[in-house]
């Protein structure tokens, strides 16, 4: 029987936590206290029913697991055939899966499903874009922290489907000093000392700055491990790339946008970060169409 995790980006993981979390908390939001009331109303309970799940737009597939969790969690009798898996580059109007089953069931699935699709193949396609801008360089185009709240997990994992790289998932799992850090500490040096004493030996330490002069003084203290070039032009990120020589990785954020990236890429930066894989991306359309 096919399951969720076999419909994964082979490439990417997924907890089977989160899209089990991430389904109920969805269904919760619709059922309501009476559930699907018109599918209860107008659809005897034998009742089966045949639909596919199609895609009404080239791109790149994420978030199968959580369509096909989300027709589980109502109904185990329902049967799934795919035809493809997440990461997957799709045609108009490719067939993604096949589903069989209790018609109410797939009628109550069909928004949570389409949701979970749409938004997670939007993110997909919309990195495997920047990804293809920078084909033949050796820079990472990586996600913020700039995620729809409780979908954070989720649309990371769509990133990696589209072929990009996630920044932090949390404020928990690295040390990103920002510039009101900076302020508040009285400066790089003092700010990456107090942070070097309380960190352990693999936590990283990456340090936002907005000049060459402070990228000088990070360098000079032998402290970090990466540094954020924040808003700086194309020009001024090639001089930080020479000033650098090398010694720390270096990413390149602001005003990174398709337009951008290629020319950002060409600098010779390590990674840029771009808010807009998670916070801009289209929705991505597909379409559940029932057999009658």
């Amino acid at each position: 029987m096919i399951t969720p995790n076999s419909l994964l980006n082979p490439d990417a993981f997924l907890s089977p936590l989160v899209i089990d979390e991430a389904v109920q908390r969805a269904l919760d939001e619709d059922l309501g206290r009476a559930g699907d009331i018109t599918s209860l109303a107008a659809i005897p309970d034998a009742t089966r029913a045949e639909a596919v799940l199609v895609a009404r737009q080239p791109g790149v597939i994420a978030g199968l697991p959580l369509a096909l969790a989300t027709l589980r969690k109502l109904s185990p009798d329902i049967e799934v055939r795919a035809h493809v898996r997440d990461a997957t580059r799709v045609a108009r109007r490719q067939q993604l899966l096949t589903i069989s089953g209790p018609a109410r069931a797939i009628l109550t699935a069909e928004r949570t499903a389409l949701n979970f699709v749409g938004r997670l193949s939007g993110v997909a396609t919309l990195t495997a874009d920047y990804v293809a801008r920078i084909e033949g360089t050796r820079m990472r185009i990586c996600c913020t922290r700039k995620t729809t709240p409780g979908f954070r997990a989720l649309e990371k994992y769509a990133v990696r489907c589209g072929g990009g790289f996630n920044h932090r998932f949390g404020l928990d799992d690295a040390i990103l000093i920002k510039d009101n850090h900076i302020a508040v500490a009285g400066g790089v040096r003092a700010v990456l000392e107090r942070a070097r004493a309380h960190t352990g030996h693999l936590v990283k330490i990456e340090i936002e700055v907005d000049t060459l002069a402070q990228l000088r003084e990070v360098l000079d203290t032998g402290l970090a491990d990466a540094v954020l070039l924040d808003n700086m032009d194309l020009a001024t990120l090639r001089d930080a790339v020479r000033l650098n020589e090398g010694r720390l990785k270096l990413e390149a954020s602001g005003s990174v946008t398709l337009d951008s990236i290629a020319a950002i890429a060409a600098t010779g930066v390590d990674y840029a970060s771009a808010g807009a894989l998670t916070h801009s991306a289209p929705n991505f359309d597909c379409a559940l169409d029932i057999e009658a």
